[in-house]
């Protein structure tokens, strides 16, 4: 990124808004990330994607100073995962499994950050999970829960392999959502 041009970027908060814990309001969470200096901050449904422009920054700067915001802020502690939209956009194109899955609901994309052992994914490739299918990529891990996320064996699976590391999933019609989101903004 050339200095002083703003980049796009993606954040996918870590469990907020599912069941009764961590509440967060996205109008609270635009305005909070829109006090960090971040510009054209919008949200996604209600479960922490949020899209921004910044300029000088990067992925791991820009998740800290929210990490920490909506943990001072709205006292919220939760894990953000940053992406330039041209790694949403990779995530989106490299996905494996989309001539296989049916239902873009149960198809789950789970980022992950550089510093996860790919080797803990790698093992769970090497069982049969049928009906359920696992497919790998550079940032993100492909499932295929045609049951659906909460019954999957595989998730399950998954989550356990990514438990200490910064790891967040969202389903394909939630990522295709925020890629289109993110190029409009471009």
């Amino acid at each position: 990124m050339v200095a002083g041009l703003s980049e796009r970027y993606i954040a996918l908060l870590r469990g907020i808004n599912v069941g009764r814990a961590r509440r967060v309001d996205m109008a609270d969470l635009r305005a909070l990330v829109a006090g960090l200096g971040y510009s054209d901050v919008r949200t996604l449904l209600n479960s922490g994607n949020l899209l921004f422009d910044a300029a000088g920054t990067n992925s791991t700067e820009a998740s800290a100073r929210i990490e920490q915001a909506l943990n001072a802020r709205l006292h919220v502690p939760a894990q953000v995962l940053v992406l330039i939209a041209a790694e949403l956009a990779a995530v989106a194109a490299e996905n494996p499994l989309t001539g296989i899955a049916s239902d873009p609901s149960r198809l789950m994309v789970t980022f992950h950050s550089g510093l996860v052992d790919s080797g803990r994914l790698e093992r769970l490739l090497q069982q049969d999970w049928s009906p359920e299918t696992l497919a790998l990529g550079q940032h993100a891990a492909y499932l295929w829960c045609p049951a659906g996320f909460i019954k999957s064996r595989l998730a399950r699976a998954a989550e356990r392999a990514l438990a200490d590391s910064l790891a967040t999933t969202r389903n394909w019609a939630t990522v295709l959502k925020l890629d289109a989101l993110a190029k409009v903004q471009a």
